[in-house]
């Protein structure tokens, strides 16, 4: 869902496209659109080396069979594994350095060992000949520097674009100030602070509503418990939503958005929020403050502060004419820079001076 707008864009411009990614129930939504599934065995969060070895054997595969113009990973993952794949191949790649927060953020032993083998893989499989490496923002760039990855092959495309077609302005929904989270429920997205900030506005008080849409992800490490979410669902002014199949539903229900993230890369759930006209309240930190812009569309918040993004919360809970001002100035930003239509254009460009490259 991340990657349609660009693949809709390649597809539009006469590309032939192919998604390999595991077979599951999304290989119809796949076919829907006109793309070909070819099947890998992946998965997510994993150190095994015959997993991974599976992977990397199975793109090969498919690189060869197909012999490509392009190929596209998505995903600090299927950077390395598929750099790998695509090692002495004549093939262009576009390595999309996103999902690089866990790596970044923590500091556990796996984090150390992860950063380590992206480090030598940057080095050895990535920084070769017709291989760009694409970013979401300034911050991703530098941390890709520090990987060993060369400026020269750098570029940045804000986002991998918003239907602005699909998600348009709404006006507000009655009853009290409601705030949407849409996002994986994990510790990096911030969802603990989130719930310690709801609960400082309850205990002043303060009927404020929280819309969770999202669920926990045992493949990753910093995801929350199940027991947690089901405890967060008792609580009274808070809703868990689950997987939310139309994001429209969501932001038709809330008056802010919000996500205080440790760290992203341009964040989808912040994309849709603004191209629904709603202002944001998020965290200062890379990705975040590239769409939620400090007085213009959004607050921004330290990480893991309550107490800061409760404050935040309530001002704008409390001043309608500033909820409107920043949401009408973050569906004109999305409009301008982020679109589908925006980057698709963008990343169509990059593909045929790769591809010519």
């Amino acid at each position: 869902s991340h990657r349609l707008p660009m693949a809709r864009a390649a597809r539009d411009a006469g590309y032939a496209v192919h998604v390999a990614t595991n077979d599951g129930a999304g290989r119809a939504a796949i076919e829907a659109e006109g793309f070909i599934l070819d099947p890998i065995p992946v998965q997510r969060g994993l150190l095994s080396p015959f997993s991974t070895l599976k992977t990397v054997r199975s793109l090969r595969s498919i690189y060869k069979r197909l012999n490509p113009v392009i190929v596209h990973h998505s995903g600090l993952q299927c950077c390395v594994l598929g750099s790998v794949a695509a090692f002495g191949l004549n093939v262009a790649q576009v390595n999309a350095m996103t999902g690089m927060g866990y790596v970044f953020t923590a500091t556990s032993t796996k984090a150390r060992i992860l950063k380590a083998i992206v480090q030598i893989a940057a080095r050895l499989f990535i920084n070769r000949k017709r291989s760009v490496v694409l970013v979401q923002n300034p911050d991703d760039w530098n941390a890709s520097i520090q990987l060993g990855i060369d400026a020269a092959r750098l570029v940045l495309i804000p986002g991998s674009g918003v239907d602005t077609e699909a998600l348009t302005p709404m006006p507000e929904p009655d009853g009290p100030i409601t705030i949407g989270f849409a996002g994986r429920l994990l510790t990096d997205k911030g969802i603990r602070a989130l719930i310690g900030a709801h609960r400082l506005l309850r205990a002043q008080g303060r009927d404020v509503r929280l819309l969770i849409a999202g669920t926990i992800d045992p493949a990753n490490p910093a995801s929350v418990t199940q027991a947690e979410v089901d405890g967060w669902a008792s609580e009274p002014g808070i809703h868990v939503l689950g997987h939310v199949t139309n994001i429209a539903d969501l932001w038709r229900q809330s008056h802010i958005a919000a996500l205080p993230s440790h760290r992203e890369g341009l964040p989808k759930t912040l994309l849709e929020a603004a191209a629904c006209g709603r202002p944001m309240v998020a965290t200062d930190v890379p990705g975040c403050r590239e769409i939620a812009i400090a007085n213009r569309t959004g607050l921004l918040v330290p990480v893991e502060a309550p107490d800061a993004l409760a404050d935040a919360i309530l001002r704008l809970a409390d001043d309608p004419a500033l909820r409107a001002t920043y949401g009408q100035a973050a569906r004109a930003l999305v409009e301008r820079e982020m679109s589908a239509k925006a980057v698709g254009t963008s990343i169509v460009q990059l593909y045929a001076r790769i591809q010519n490259g």
